[in-house]
């Protein structure tokens, strides 16, 4: 009677330890483009690896209490739209008639539901709104006053667009309107941006998310590819991605989507599958940026055709780290 009572506390007990058993990982992005370890001064280092580290820490404490990677990202996209130095919320970059013009996008890789918001103006963190086209409406993508307008319905959080100000882009929106009237073409990846996040949580699910101002000085409402699902946001049963980079090449490629698709199709690895893409399809069509992503075992990828690109991760073996350039 003892031994059967064991062993019934045994089938019971080890479902338990193996979802404990099961890996957790989060990989996160603050956009590519042409950093140069001149230009970047060893204060704003700092300040830009304590952000990553803060979230990190967010997305991960989520992970490791049991939470579900869709929240993981969520938290961990949230702080870096609260930051000034990413192009995304706080930070984000002005348009050619000074506003702040926001694109968000999250995506649920086991359940293939996604959310996308475009060319909004005072959603204080988009991620949150895209969450809630999401789960509380039956699209997938609303843009602009409409979107806004059913934020307030469900109770997302808006601020006046003077929030979204800071000098650093101000100044970034005046000078390339001097290039433009100089008929100076801007620097290759000068616009980039963009923050994201894919997390791996312990029920074996993967989800991503993607938000962005967009380009400094972008017209006639432009939006690139971090709304558009499978461009630069997209989340399977397998494989998860958020990309940086000229949106528009994004989109002509279906990236993120396009990674995903040549491990399920054709058995690649992620690391085969992103180096193909990135330095090789990307840039023979002229394009630039980056992604990250992770699989199902945990195994990270962070691949830029750029010189550099903000990002940071946590392994399935508790290992960190934030880098900026090819180190």
């Amino acid at each position: 009677m003892l031994r059967s009572a064991a062993f019934v506390l045994s089938l019971l007990v080890s479902p338990i330890l193996c979802a404990a058993d099961k890996p957790l990982a989060l990989v996160i992005h603050g956009g590519a483009g042409t950093m140069s370890r001149e230009a970047l001064t060893p204060e704003r280092e700092a300040e830009i690896r304590a952000d990553l580290d803060r979230a990190l820490d967010a997305g991960h404490a989520v992970l490791r209490a049991g939470g579900s990677a869709l929240d993981a990202v969520t938290a961990a996209v949230v702080v870096l739209e609260d930051s000034p130095h990413f192009n995304a919320g706080k930070g984000a970059v002005f348009n050619a008639e000074g506003v702040n013009e926001l694109d968000a996008a999250i995506m649920d890789g086991a359940t293939q539901r996604a959310g996308a918001v475009a060319a909004i103006h005072r959603t204080k963190n988009p991620i949150r709104l895209a969450r809630a086209v999401m789960e509380q409406s039956r699209h997938v993508m609303l843009i602009g006053e409409g979107a806004e307008k059913f934020g307030e319905s469900v109770g997302i959080e808006f601020v006046d667009p003077a929030y979204f100000r800071t000098e650093h882009r101000w100044q970034q929106l005046q000078d390339a309107k001097a290039r433009e009237a100089a008929q100076a073409a801007l620097p290759r990846g000068y616009h980039y941006g963009t923050v994201g996040a894919v997390a791996l949580d312990g029920e074996g699910r993967i989800a991503t998310a993607t938000s962005t101002g967009g380009t400094t000085n972008k017209r006639w409402g432009r939006v690139g590819d971090t709304p558009v699902i499978g461009a630069g946001t997209y989340a399977g049963a397998r494989c998860g991605v958020s990309a940086t980079g000229t949106g528009e090449f994004f989109i002509r490629l279906m990236v993120a989507y396009d990674i995903c698709a040549r491990m399920e199709y054709r058995g690649d690895s992620l690391a085969a599958a992103a180096e193909e893409v990135v330095m090789k399809r990307l840039p023979a069509i002229g394009g630039d940026g980056g992604i990250i992503a992770l699989d199902g075992e945990g195994n990270i990828s962070a691949t830029f055709n750029t010189s550099g690109m903000y990002r940071g991760w946590i392994k399935p073996d508790g290992t960190r780290g934030t880098a900026i350039f090819k180190e």
